[in-house]
């Protein structure tokens, strides 16, 4: 961003106006845009379904959009004796579902893009644009992001249901909406479909390779009945051998490496979850990373350390494997045979308790353990990138949709 529109967002951080620019009940913004309320550009969808003739149920979900009901509960739980009340929805109808949630902490507003009509419950609010902006993007990235939702906590009632927001049909109309000329509405949402358009690709692109690790994990490792695997690198053919996990796994005492974060650490402290780095501490870790593999005793997390580590509870084994297995190997071997979660209990010993088959060839276990440390490092990279691309557009709609920065016909952001 070039020195003037830090300059303008500066003046905005201390609550003034910069010049161009007008203050209303949405905030600061463009002098050229107008500010319109929702029941300007929309109406209410008051059609039910009375005569049961639709029977398709829609949910507007926070973190999917408007999907089927059957997708998301993966079963149908209206029926044709409790949808005679339900509003009717039709394509690019949208849907606004009160239930809070910390995904959509007013509810989420989506659109419909289904062809068929559907059915959504009364709880919801429904309403379509005006036919001369149905389909304006502009408009749904508006009501895709979060910039409504001062507005919804200052004229919501609440009452005894903690879960949803108690919202009357006239206030929630009342909602302002910032609505630049036309041609500039067009210039943001195309800026900001092109970054969906790469987050989409940089998603299928790391989904791809996660199903190509899974695939690689069946085929590498021999399947029940059969004491080798379906692919194998060149130069290998002996059979694999069949033992309990547990003996050929080797446990390392937590005790000594038991550490809380401390400010000023330099070394990892290893949790067991999704996110394995609770922290850095510093004094004598374990050393003996290489081919160590950390296993979460409760949540069946699984993290192979790059460096000294401290652990952070009880709750990770330490783990090695006999004569020495290579530490991507044991990573890829208890991928291959993780247990299922049955919720918050210990798996380790059904862990040690699985029968499997193994190599104890170190060439073999080198050679299967570095492609899979690649693969994974492959998904850690469009992981990164596609969190990257993520906060990218987040700042760009924050800009765009308050008129920080503007947009012109050549699609350029303008100071």
């Amino acid at each position: 961003m070039n020195k003037e529109i830090n300059e303008r967002i500066e003046t905005i951080k201390k609550g003034n106006v910069p010049d161009g620019y007008k203050r209303t009940r949405m905030g600061i913004i463009p002098n050229e845009w107008r500010e319109v309320q929702l029941r300007d550009i929309a109406k209410a969808v008051t059609k039910k379904n009375i005569d049961n003739s639709i029977t398709v149920t829609f949910t507007n979900s926070a973190t999917k959009g408007v999907i089927k009901q059957t997708d998301y509960f993966e079963k149908q739980i209206s029926n044709s004796e409790n949808t005679y009340g339900y509003y009717v929805v039709e394509q690019d109808d949208y849907i606004y579902n009160p239930r809070i949630s910390d995904f959509a902490p007013c509810g989420p507003i989506n659109k419909s893009n289904f062809e068929e009509n559907g059915i959504v419950s009364p709880l919801y609010t429904v309403f379509k644009l005006r036919n001369d902006l149905k389909k304006n993007k502009y408009i749904e990235m508006y009501l895709n992001s979060s910039f409504w939702r001062r507005y919804m906590c200052s004229v919501a009632n609440y009452g005894a249901r903690h879960d949803r927001m108690n919202i009357t049909n006239n206030d929630f109309f009342r909602m302002p909406v910032p609505f630049p000329p036309l041609v500039e509405q067009q210039k943001i949402a195309e800026i900001l479909s092109r970054c969906d358009t790469v987050i989409e690709e940089c998603k299928k692109q790391m989904e791809e390779y996660k199903s190509l690790k899974k695939t690689c994990l069946n085929k590498m490792f021999p399947k029940k009945g059969s004491n080798t695997p379906e692919i194998r690198f060149p130069g290998f053919t002996d059979a694999w051998e069949q033992r309990k996990l547990g003996d050929i796994l080797r446990t390392l005492s937590f005790k000594p490496y038991l550490k809380t974060p401390e400010q000023d650490g330099k070394i990892e402290i290893i949790q067991q979850g999704n996110d394995p780095i609770i922290g850095f501490a510093n004094g004598e870790p374990c050393e003996d990373f290489r081919n160590t593999v950390i296993f979460g005793d409760h949540t069946l997390s699984l993290y192979k350390p790059k460096s000294p580590f401290f652990v952070a509870t009880d709750g990770v084994r330490i783990l090695q494997g006999v004569n020495e297995m290579d530490g991507n190997y044991l990573l890829s071997l208890l991928e291959r045979n993780r247990p299922k979660s049955e919720g918050y209990k210990r798996y380790y010993s059904i862990l040690a308790d699985r029968e499997v088959f193994f190599t104890d060839n170190r060439d073999e276990q080198k050679q299967i353990g570095t492609y899979f440390e690649q693969l994974d490092n492959l998904i850690t990279l469009h992981q990164r990138k596609l969190e990257a691309y993520t906060q990218m557009k987040k700042a760009l709609t924050q800009l765009l949709l308050t008129g920080i920065v503007r947009v012109n016909k050549q699609q350029k952001i303008l100071p």
